[in-house]
């Protein structure tokens, strides 16, 4: 019987990265485009150790021959569109960009497969900022809690969730959303709160920084782990029908908590290096998120293996490990 072949957007981000590693051992082909960039060395970094084994080309989500030229090729049984612009924050600074690529790129891959492989199964990278600042009275969010998104990044990506919607009842497409709350690991960028924050303090144990300045300290944040989220994905894509899931801990945790841990695992107190800057503020505060993932457990059999200290103790372990002095 012929392998799987999948194929992802966004494969040489924190996501794809960790989606391919677990697709390979499932035994799957797997094919994904990176976007051109003038330091090819960042963006490929986290794919050094399976270069060998995807197959991986130049493509955008704006540029809609590539999407078509490839999908034509490939014939996928799987299409995971993870890329995008990927920064909430950044999103308020480059707001048409963000909805371009986040709202507009999900359109362009949409067409790209309705008329090239619709017989394939389509994975949409969804977002719980899509919820905003909206709470259910439990304190939960879950796939029937009203969306009201605060940032440029939730409006685009609710456009692309909703438009995911629409091709799977007009075109009868077997398309689905992830709507995953946030998710980290080592391989996340440094400008993302939780890398910054776990790289920052490993500098100041070291002698290599002296402060950190963050925005809002009291944001509140379902933190999982990347690897735990896209076993679920490929979960999502395979059920017997296609529907759309919440991917979440149930746990959330301050920013300031998150510090506060972080420094006391390195026998630091946060309160001495941390200054708050009005520039790392977003205009629209987005200040809780917390998950229900109950359907996907119930529905689907997933849950995650990391909890919260299980996921910053290992962040720590990999910037140490980078950084001299620890």
């Amino acid at each position: 019987m012929p392998k799987k072949k999948a194929f992802i957007t966004g494969i040489g981000g924190q996501d794809g990265s960790y989606l391919a590693e677990h697709l390979l051992d499932n035994d799957y082909e797997v094919f994904g485009i990176v976007r051109r960039n003038s330091i090819s060395e960042n963006q490929w970094s986290r794919l050094d150790q399976l270069n060998t084994k995807i197959e991986v080309t130049y493509g955008d989500l704006l540029d809609v021959s590539s999407l078509d030229r490839t999908l034509k090729i490939i014939k996928p049984d799987e299409i995971y569109n993870i890329g995008s612009q990927s920064h909430v924050r950044i999103s308020f600074d480059i707001p048409q960009y963000t909805v371009q690529t986040n709202a507009i790129g999900v359109l362009n891959i949409l067409e790209a497969y309705k008329y090239n492989c619709p017989k394939a199964k389509f994975y949409q990278a969804s977002s719980s900022e899509m919820f905003g600042n909206s709470i259910d009275e439990d304190n939960f969010q879950r796939e029937t809690t009203p969306m009201h998104p605060t940032s440029p990044y939730g409006c685009a990506k609710l456009f692309g969730y909703n438009i995911v919607r629409h091709y799977r009842n007009a075109h009868k497409l077997f398309a689905v959303n992830g709507i995953l709350f946030n998710h980290e690991s080592p391989r996340r960028g440094s400008n993302f709160v939780t890398s910054k924050v776990v790289k920052s303090a490993v500098r100041i144990k070291a002698g290599l920084q002296d402060k950190l300045e963050l925005g809002n300290m009291d944001a509140y944040r379902d933190w999982g782990h990347a690897k735990d989220y896209v076993k679920a994905m490929r979960m999502i894509i395979n059920h017997s029908i296609p529907d759309d899931f919440v991917i979440a801990t149930g746990q959330t945790n301050s920013v300031r908590e998150m510090c506060n841990y972080v420094f006391n695992k390195l026998n630091l107190s946060y309160k001495d290096y941390i200054i708050q800057n009005p520039k790392y503020m977003r205009p629209e505060e987005l200040s809780y998120l917390c998950g229900d993932a109950t359907k996907a457990k119930n529905t689907l059999g997933w849950a995650p293996i990391y909890n919260f200290k299980s996921l910053m103790d290992e962040i720590i372990e990999h910037w140490s490990n980078q950084i001299d002095g620890i």
